[in-house]
């Protein structure tokens, strides 16, 4: 038995599912399970950010088969009240998984990011929440930079401020401007060192947002996030 979340599912056949999982200590898991009908039915426990325990079939599993097949799956623990802009920010984390984690890509300690990015969502909304997952899933990755040290080898300092390079890291620059616009603005060390540690304050906010999208879009692509115009177009 294993815990997870349900990313996103779609219909298959009759009364079946396939079901985009994040499973701790996997990773991502592509799965199909029966949904059943009347009392029977576990729709309501295949929903976003309602921790799951589910077994797969051990027939699925020793083939290591790309669609595995689930046995059992109950509700581990009440689902996550995200409201708001949190419920927002959680479907967005959700898309980011499903678009950037693949199958093959075994991801074994993002499980606990994202837990503990929806109960810091649960407690109340904050971007930061969202720059500390984005950070832990580009790291995963292997698409972060590093914010110990800078392309001239030494280490980020606070009173510094930054342009980043892609596929080389952040150098340091002479002069301050304020903002981040495709790349060419700066960031302040201050900040880089703040998301180092989790520990963004409102003033590093934007930078962050800024630098997080930057890393973000190569890897998404020309698809816009549906998540992101929905929150756009719902935001309080």
């Amino acid at each position: 038995m294993k815990r997870g979340y349900v990313l996103h599912h779609r219909p298959f056949r009759e009364s079946s599912v396939i079901v985009n999982l994040l499973i701790e200590g996997v990773g991502r898991v592509d799965a199909i399970t029966r949904v059943g009908t009347g009392k029977r039915s576990i729709k309501s426990i295949l929903q976003p950010f309602q921790p799951l325990i589910i077994q797969f079939s051990a027939q699925s599993e020793a083939k290591n088969l790309g669609l595995k097949n689930i046995t059992q799956i109950e509700a581990a623990a009440p689902a996550m009240p995200l409201v708001g802009n949190s419920l927002y920010s959680g479907f967005y984390l959700n898309e980011l998984l499903v678009r950037l984690l693949s199958v093959e890509h075994q991801a074994e300690g993002l499980f606990i990011d994202y837990h503990r990015a929806l109960m810091s969502l649960a407690k109340g909304f904050c971007s930061s929440h969202l720059r500390y997952f984005e950070m832990a899933l580009l790291l995963e990755l292997g698409a972060f930079p590093s914010l110990s040290y800078d392309t001239l080898g030494h280490a980020l300092a606070t009173d510094c401020h930054y342009r980043f390079v892609a596929e080389s890291g952040f150098l340091p620059v002479v002069q301050h401007k304020e903002g981040f616009t495709n790349g060419k603005g700066q960031l302040s060390g201050a900040m880089l060192t703040a998301l180092a540690t989790q520990q963004l304050q409102t003033e590093h906010l934007n930078q962050a947002k800024g630098l997080m999208r930057y890393l973000l879009t190569p890897l998404l692509g020309n698809k816009p996030l549906l998540s992101r115009q929905l929150f756009t177009k719902n935001a309080q």
